[in-house]
């Protein structure tokens, strides 16, 4: 029988569950000045990330200049997304036009910016999200000099012998410089980090320590701790745990961490002899001890040839990752010497990128890929032109949040190569040549993916989404820039009862501060009108729910084709899933 302490009630457990230490705040993760001068937190706007990242973290994002190179949609997405986030500057890099293939992924251009530079393009849109961050642009040719005035680097269109070159300075530079290297190509994806050679997390997880209130330590080598039964103990062997408060033990109390074994759910074994210390008399929380992760990242130079283990979204393909990793090194070989992407349909250029990736493992020795799967390298290689948006919405979140991780020090980053495909996203039917050729609209990256046939299907289809807040402003974005709802036939219904405050501008992007206490599915369906004048859309302000049927009937049900669910509360979704099953609508 474990040694219990006196009978503690609710009131004291909660007492001095709020006296339990914190650990102090970790320095920034760089030796940033900027971050000392990082402006006030304003917390009406940034109240959900102070809940996710705390004050200090937000402060050294606060802090942090930013280049983002390669203004195509993954650019813009990120860009977006670090805007949003609050960080000090963003300097955007691109030395390319606006062409009609950027406006089916590139929510901030139009049709009037064709021709223009793609950076100067996004930069009055890009503003409007949030005017305290500083927004500038480079677009001529970029020297590894100029990255030394940021805190973290992201390239989305750079060829790899560049990016070696541009990786390898800020590997070396003090202090180091994050690298990333991120790209999207029709349905594949990949994210490359360097965050320098010694790179320390402050906090892995973001979870608060976990605490304990003592009831008993005996004078024991090792010594046993026992806890009040109020709450199971979350220590795990091997944590790391101070103890304050302890009276009689008071030898404890120094602060110094101590780790811990046997943990079970209300004691553990202390690694330490405590038959020479005082007598426990009474109370004593103990507090886990987060230590800092230290990560020694590779250069790309070096990862690139021993990739190590790749991050998994997909088990069910494990062995996807090596053959996307020589899949993308053979395009930029493609590239290098035919100066071109491969044509859409092109059996000539499937092989040639083929026979590229076979080179390239063939050089590999014994760490070469057993199997090439032709068949996936020919998806790869048609699609390899386009940057489809919900691919780029996707990486962009990703690499967003990498550059927050580097900027802040918190949370685990990716380490170091991330692969992802749709595959599975393609019509079953085999596409012609023909049906992928472009046919010079806004909607040809697309096509040359999908199809003619399904962008036809896609435009004409009558969609009815549900809720138009965080989630349903990235929707309505993505069914905008793929054409959804695009034609006379088509018809996008989207519903929202709520009204726009101040809190959401820091994360839904289609709304503006003087948007503040309109009803967000008309702003929200305006906004998207914008990024796609054809988009055929009405905006309704009725809660989905049993007391609507009468307007959400069964003759309007039964003519939608799909629905999207954008609602954040559990009862609503599962009364617009009941509704889907019932009229057998996808969702």
């Amino acid at each position: 029988m474990l040694p219990r302490k006196r009978g503690v009630d609710a009131g004291e457990v909660q007492d001095l569950h709020n006296k339990a230490p914190r650990p102090a705040a970790p320095a920034p993760a760089q030796d940033d000045p900027m971050a000392a001068r990082a402006p006030e937190i304003d917390e009406d706007l940034h109240s959900r990330q102070l809940a996710v990242y705390g004050r200090e973290t937000m402060k050294r994002l606060f802090g942090s200049n930013v280049l983002v190179s390669g203004l195509q949609g993954l650019g813009a997405e990120i860009a977006k997304n670090l805007v949003l986030a609050g960080v000090k500057s963003v300097t955007l890099h691109d030395d390319g036009k606006v062409d009609l293939w950027d406006l089916s992924s590139n929510f901030f251009l139009s049709e009037k910016d064709v021709g223009q530079n793609r950076a100067q393009a996004c930069v009055p849109k890009l503003q409007e999200l949030n005017n305290a961050v500083i927004i500038s642009t480079i677009t001529g040719d970029l020297t590894k000099e100029q990255l030394s005035n940021f805190q973290a680097v992201v390239f989305t269109d750079i060829s790899i012998e560049k990016a070696v070159e541009f990786d390898d300075y800020c590997h070396s530079h003090q202090p180091p410089i994050a690298f990333i290297k991120s790209e999207v190509r029709g349905l594949f994806g990949s994210v490359f980090c360097d965050f320098g050679p010694e790179f320390t997390v402050l906090d892995v997880d973001g979870e608060e320590p976990h605490t304990g209130i003592v009831a008993s330590i005996s004078n024991d080598n090792p010594a046993l701790v026992s806890c009040v039964d109020d709450e199971r103990l979350e220590f795990q062997d091997g944590d790391l745990v101070i103890f304050s408060e302890v009276h009689g033990m008071t030898e404890l109390n120094d602060g110094k961490p101590r780790k811990i074994k046997s943990a079970r759910p209300y004691s553990f074994t202390l690694e330490e002899d405590t038959t020479s210390y005082g007598t426990y008399i009474r109370g004593g929380i103990v507090t886990q001890v987060k230590p800092p992760k230290v990560l020694k990242f590779k250069t790309l130079k070096e990862a690139i040839k021993e990739p190590g283990e790749f991050l998994m979204s997909d088990f069910s393909k494990f062995d996807r990752p090596p053959l996307l990793h020589l899949a993308f090194q053979a395009l930029d070989k493609f590239r290098t010497e035919l100066l071109r992407f491969p044509i859409a349909g092109s059996a000539d250029d499937a092989q040639k990128l083929i026979d590229f990736a076979i080179s390239i493992n063939e050089s590999l020795g014994e760490s070469k890929v057993e199997e090439t799967d032709k068949k996936l390298l020919q998806h790869f290689a048609s699609g390899s032109r386009a940057v489809l948006n919900p691919m780029a919405a996707m990486f962009g979140g990703i690499v967003g949040q990498e550059v927050v991780k580097a900027c802040s020090g918190k949370f685990h980053p990716l380490y170091q190569f991330f692969y992802f495909d749709s595959v599975e996203s393609l019509p079953v039917e085999p596409l012609e040549a023909s049906d992928l050729k472009p046919e010079n609209s806004r909607y040809d990256a697309q096509i040359s993916v999908f199809g003619a046939k399904l962008q036809k299907k896609l435009e004409q289809s009558k969609i009815f989404m549900v809720g138009s807040g965080a989630l349903g402003c990235e929707f309505l974005k993505n069914l905008a820039l793929m054409g959804i709802s695009c034609s006379e036939n088509g018809k996008l219904t989207v519903t929202d009862d709520d009204v726009i405050e101040k809190s959401n501008l820091s994360r839904q992007f289609l709304f503006r501060d003087w948007n503040i206490g309109q009803p967000k599915s008309t702003v929200a369906a305006t906004a998207a009108m914008a990024i796609n004048p054809k988009l055929h859309v009405e905006a309704l302000q009725n809660r989905a729910s049993p007391e609507t049927e009468n307007v959400f009937n069964d003759a309007f049900w039964e003519s939608l084709d799909a629905v999207v669910n954008a609602l954040d509360n559990v009862t609503a979704r599962m009364y617009i899933d009941s509704r889907c099953v019932y009229f057998q609508k996808s969702t």
